[in-house]
């Protein structure tokens, strides 16, 4: 890879291979990201999660069998928390950050039948946590995946984006699709 090929990624040498990114010099700073995904569901599906969601009902309305492996999305933000503070592990380029924060939350989109996954990242550190905001949503939403695919294993994972990022050297980052939801800084959820 020419020098060309590389210039603006900071996971490569000069030469183009592979390196972490050299942080020692950095300031420690607060850092927070805000990740987005989405699982869409069959109606009967969404039906079933929001049912016992809501402490409903875990059957279906026509008397067919529920989620058997248990609490879908409780399970499904434990897994997305423990991803954000495992991502070191998983993308081989990213530090190892002592998380003082993360969240994840769900929502329920009745027109699409989809769950959409929100998670909130925070550091104080040398480098962002976006990553672990992405991975966090992502894991979030194949866990929902694993619990439910008994009863639909059509379900389709999708969308996952970086929404905010607070803090660093490159600034606070807003998507266009969050853009005037919030007054520049006020605290991300």
């Amino acid at each position: 890879m020419s020098q060309n090929a590389t210039s603006g990624f900071t996971h490569f040498d000069p030469s183009g291979r592979a390196r972490m990114v050299e942080v020692t010099e950095k300031p420690d700073t607060v850092r927070q990201a805000v990740a987005r995904g989405e699982i869409l569901l069959q109606p009967h599906t969404f039906a079933l999660v929001r049912a016992q969601a809501e402490g409903t009902s875990a059957a279906g309305a026509d008397g067919t069998p529920g989620l058997a492996k248990g609490d879908v999305l409780g399970v499904a933000q434990v897994a997305g928390i423990m991803a954000a503070k495992r991502t070191w592990e998983l993308i081989p380029m990213c530090h190892p950050l002592p998380l003082t924060g993360a969240a994840v939350r769900f929502e329920f989109d009745e027109d699409r039948h989809a769950i959409v996954i929100t998670a909130t990242v925070t550091t104080v550190g040398k480098t962002g946590v976006e990553m672990e905001a992405l991975t966090a949503v992502a894991v979030a939403a194949l866990t929902i995946y694993d619990m439910c695919k008994a009863v639909d294993k059509t379900m389709r994972i999708g969308n996952i984006r970086l929404i905010e990022k607070r803090g660093g050297k490159s600034g606070d980052f807003v998507a266009e699709e969050q853009a005037g939801a919030r007054p520049a800084g006020e605290p991300l959820p």
